[in-house]
């Protein structure tokens, strides 16, 4: 959430930066500009009448007679007092409400270093690591050589749960089990991250907090309840979401707490299945496991000072990397445009592995600094060694991978003549000792 003073007193630069992202709609942030001058007028005004009814009731006080005419006048005037300090807090209410439903719509302002550009093909290409592979059979697309080898299941998945899920099947299954404990064992044993298992269920506050509600409630899945249910929830005051990623419940572990500077930066790691309804892409990527409603991911999340959120970005999406390299699969990193970004991020860089039977480079993970954007949410702060006052702490996340994706990947960049996959050398330990998927 942006925050609302910087916001409404550099309105003309927070247009500009907005429009950058392709954000048009400046009657709103007109709107939010006029309800930040009335909030600021109603507070003086509020401020203005307390001491005058402070100043009525000493004099009221003063007074001997408690049943003259004086007395009675007195007390009269602090009761309209009284009834103008309630107004004026009922509409200061009122305003702040509309304000905070402003804020929480309003995209996160693009980094200086963000390139402009509202498409993904305005981003622009950082590095290209490896070499795309070579064929020299026709190859196939991954679902064409999952289901000859028996490894992927869309029928039965669709008999199931309906269209876009799949069943991972024998080896394919073992593959997905390896890939989550070889990111996990990666990031915790080379890069430092704690490892964390969270809850797949999430309060709405969890989701606000890093953005998904409410501008994606759509995309998201909340649980339906029985009458009981709902009565219950009504009186917890919360919702329960499925989560759409790790990074929501990982980067809640410090929503309202304060952190020390010397314990920065915090890193955690966490594998969770994930769930998106996919709303906003009717007809897009129906084919395979590309965008299916419910997948896995390992998720990166790092909480760090201000002043080293480019660094950590540096560092995140070099651990994110790490894993394509020991799997040996070609890709490559972009930076995303201010267009192209997250709802929640102000820098990105995705990695887009190679699919050779789409021709095309596809994310695999997206990693990205929020600066305070998401801390402002949820009251995530850090106290300064010097004891001053607490800081708003800045948030990043990126997957480590996401683990379909990077399935499909393996099935299409490592496929064989005969209808086989090579397993990857890094993988090979956490598969019993298999080299090669064959037909079951």
């Amino acid at each position: 959430m942006l925050d609302l003073r910087y916001a409404s007193e550099n309105l003309a630069d927070v247009k500009a930066a907005l429009a950058r992202r392709g954000f048009d709609d400046v009657a709103l942030l007109d709107r939010l500009g006029s309800l930040a001058e009335e909030r600021r007028e109603i507070i003086t005004q509020v401020e203005a009448l307390r001491q005058e009814r402070n100043a009525a009731s000493e004099a009221m006080a003063k007074v001997a007679d408690k049943k003259s005419e004086e007395f009675q006048a007195k007390r009269d005037e602090l009761r309209a007092l009284g009834d103008e300090i309630k107004a004026g807090e009922a509409r200061q209410a009122e305003v702040a409400e509309e304000l905070e439903g402003i804020l929480l719509n309003l995209p996160n302002l693009p980094h200086p270093e963000t390139p402009n550009g509202l498409s993904e093909d305005d981003n622009v290409e950082m590095r290209v690591w490896g070499q795309k592979p070579s064929f020299d059979f026709e190859m196939r697309d991954h679902v064409e050589v999952g289901v000859g080898l028996g490894i992927l299941d869309f029928e039965r998945a669709a008999k199931l749960s309906g269209s876009r899920f799949v069943v991972l099947m024998g080896a394919g299954a073992r593959l997905e089990r390896a890939l989550l404990q070889f990111m996990l064992d990666v990031h915790t044993t080379e890069h430092g991250y704690r490892e964390v298992w969270p809850p797949v269920l999430v309060k709405d506050s969890a989701m606000l907090g890093t953005g998904q509600l409410p501008k994606f409630a759509k995309d998201s899945f909340r649980m339906a309840k029985e009458e009981e249910w709902e009565a219950q929830a009504e009186a917890q005051g919360h919702d329960l979401y499925l989560v759409p990623t790790a990074e929501v419940p990982l980067t809640n572990l410090h929503a309202d707490e304060i952190l020390a500077e010397a314990d920065l930066p915090v890193a955690y790691t966490g594998y969770t299945a994930c769930f998106r309804s996919e709303a906003g892409s009717y007809g897009k990527d129906t084919r395979g496991m590309i965008r299916v409603h419910q997948f896995d991911k390992v998720e990166l999340v790092r909480f760090c000072h201000p002043d080293h959120g480019d660094r950590e970005l540096d560092i995140l999406t070099g651990h994110a990397e790490s894993i394509l390299q020991k799997l040996e699969l070609h890709y490559r990193v972009v930076q995303l445009c201010a267009g192209d970004m997250g709802f929640a991020a102000q820098k990105s860089y995705d990695l887009e592995v190679w699919l050779p039977a789409q021709d095309t480079y596809r994310e695999i993970s997206s990693c990205s600094w929020f600066g305070d954007f998401q801390a402002r949410r949820m009251k995530a702060r850090f106290r300064p060694e010097q004891k001053g006052k607490p800081r708003l702490l800045h948030t990043l996340n990126g997957s480590g991978l996401a683990i379909g994706r990077t399935l499909v990947a393996i099935l299409e960049q490592n496929q064989q003549a005969d209808g086989s996959v090579s397993v990857p050398k890094a993988l090979r330990p956490y598969m019993g000792g298999l080299e090669r998927i064959t037909a079951a």
